[in-house]
């Protein structure tokens, strides 16, 4: 990842030593939508924290400046219907 969304997210750059960024987040979710991965519950954990994936504000600059023609906000997305979904 070259993490231009990151560089370009106002959420990371207000808290770049506690928000993970866009690509970090995209990462993640690239394990966590693996079926075949065991530590779907640890890295959901890891997670919990308020600066992780609700930090994120659906500005969508990461969606505009990715040259890959990611979407880390959808991702983000994924993560938090995951983790809502697992503390009901």
């Amino acid at each position: 990842l070259c993490a231009c969304c990151s560089t370009n997210c106002p959420s990371f750059w207000w808290n770049p030593e506690k928000f993970i960024g866009p690509a970090g987040l995209l990462q993640a979710y690239r394990f966590l939508a693996d079926s075949r991965d065991t530590a779907t519950a640890e890295r959901l954990a890891d997670l919990t924290d308020p600066f992780s994936v609700f930090r994120c504000r659906g500005i969508m600059n990461c969606v505009a400046v990715c040259p890959k023609g990611l979407n880390p906000t959808r991702a983000i997305g994924h993560i938090r219907g995951m983790l809502i979904s697992r503390k009901s």
